[in-house]
């Protein structure tokens, strides 16, 4: 017997809106774990995973896992090398 259109389940999951602009950023990824926090470039995410790239190589991170995103910004005026 199948369902009709009204009896399916509508399960369609989205994206919180903060995530797309973390695209192409560096972030600190701090772990429900504790320990050191992850720091990276993202460089893509799906709706259970987050892949950074970062010093050591492409990492990828379970949402679940996380506790914050914060993104790294250089501060205003900041110059290397002054």
């Amino acid at each position: 017997m199948e369902m009709s259109d009204d009896e399916k389940p509508t399960t369609r999951q989205s994206l919180p809106q903060f995530i797309p602009k973390f695209r192409g950023k560096k972030v600190i990824i701090r772990l429900i774990s504790g320990g050191q926090p992850v720091i990276g470039t993202v460089e893509g995410f799906n709706s259970y995973e987050i892949l950074l790239q970062t010093a050591k190589g492409e990492l990828l991170v379970f949402k679940h896992a996380i506790a914050t995103i914060e993104v790294t910004e250089e501060p205003r005026g900041f110059r290397p090398g002054t």
